[in-house]
């Protein structure tokens, strides 16, 4: 179920006051996060957030075409790992030695 309009996106308060900060001051190191609930918004465009994804922190820059999705669904993951390699296909093993 969507968020009412009239309460406006959610946005981490602690976020928020990480995000004005850095703002105010033209900072371009990237902002640490565990929220993976906060609502990305306008706010955010220009930025680099590190956002959490169990294991490690991952940096994403966020352009004005990711402004509206929360920050879970923000993969930059997957374009790190590069191609993608089927698995079920070994290497033939080298021939055996008599």
């Amino acid at each position: 179920m969507a968020r009412s309009i009239k309460k406006g996106p959610f946005v981490d308060g602690h976020l928020m006051v990480k995000v004005e900060r850095a703002r105010a001051i033209n900072d371009k190191k990237p902002i640490k996060t565990w929220s993976r609930r906060s609502t990305i918004t306008p706010d955010f465009v220009g930025l680099t957030v590190a956002v959490h994804n169990g294991k490690a922190h991952i940096p994403v820059y966020v352009s004005e075409n990711m402004v509206g999705p929360q920050a879970r669904r923000i993969r930059a993951d997957a374009y790190l790992q590069g191609p993608l390699v089927d698995k079920k296909v070994a290497a033939p093993a080298p021939p055996r030695k008599k």
